[in-house]
């Protein structure tokens, strides 16, 4: 592990073995802050795998959708599409380091998509820029960061403290995600806590966490009661800007 990047290959080789297949989200929370976006346009998520936000752009907002990612299982991209109504092929892989100078070619994107991943590296300035570059003139950035900076934070602090390591807490700060905006002359910025209180831990195979989750979800339920976005409770922050 290098000093930026908070986690590993085999962090998501264990993550998404004890992740089951799901369906494509039909209503996904950040589709009301999608901006206007042409059925031509290219659409890239960074840390797509196994390209559950792909097929829901396929689906709804334009065709041509792609996902890089340094781990890919081309076999499971291809059970989601078949699961979700897609033709095989449809979503386009790129498995390559993000970092790299030339991750996927001089190829321009319509919108640069991400949800997790930001946060699992130090330097958020440098993520940032990285995600401006790959998009087009008058393209849209669009990134969506956990809160852990509240309760959900807490609640992996006393529970998955090797999870919480992964992330960059720092990062999930408003100020600090306007200010990269900022700075790489975007425009159009919106930068905010999203979606209703929701809390959880992520899915490892023993049966404390089979019971902890159970008791999490059920607390998770009971804060949906108050509807309040916020530092403490939200458990999203999102980024929409144009280039």
């Amino acid at each position: 592990m290098d000093d930026n990047n908070l986690t590993e290959r085999e962090t998501w080789r264990e993550y998404w073995s004890n992740h089951k297949l799901e369906s494509v989200p039909a209503h996904p929370f950040y589709k009301r802050y999608l901006p206007e976006i042409p059925a031509t346009a290219k659409f890239i998520e960074i840390g797509g795998f196994p390209g559950y936000n792909a097929g829901f752009f396929h689906k709804n907002v334009c065709r041509d959708v792609s996902i890089l990612d340094f781990h890919i299982d081309t076999e499971i991209v291809r059970r989601l599409e078949q699961a979700n109504g897609m033709q095989v092929g449809t979503i386009k892989t790129f498995e390559a380091d993000f970092f790299a100078s030339k991750p996927v070619s001089e190829e321009t994107f319509g919108v640069v998509f991400s949800i997790g991943f930001v946060e699992h590296f130090q330097d958020t300035e440098d993520v940032v820029a990285r995600h401006v570059e790959l998009l087009e003139k008058d393209g849209w950035l669009v990134m969506i960061l956990p809160n852990f900076r509240g309760l959900n934070g807490w609640l992996q602090y006393l529970f998955d403290r090797k999870n919480l390591a992964m992330h960059n807490l720092d990062s999930m700060r408003l100020e600090r995600l306007r200010a990269c905006c900022e700075c790489l002359d975007l425009k159009d910025v919106k930068v905010e806590y999203t979606r209703r209180p929701m809390l959880w831990l992520e899915p490892k195979d023993t049966v404390l966490n089979r019971i902890g989750r159970f008791l999490v979800k059920g607390l998770s339920y009971f804060l949906k009661l108050f509807p309040f976005k916020g530092r403490l409770l939200s458990p999203y922050m999102i980024v929409v800007a144009r280039k």
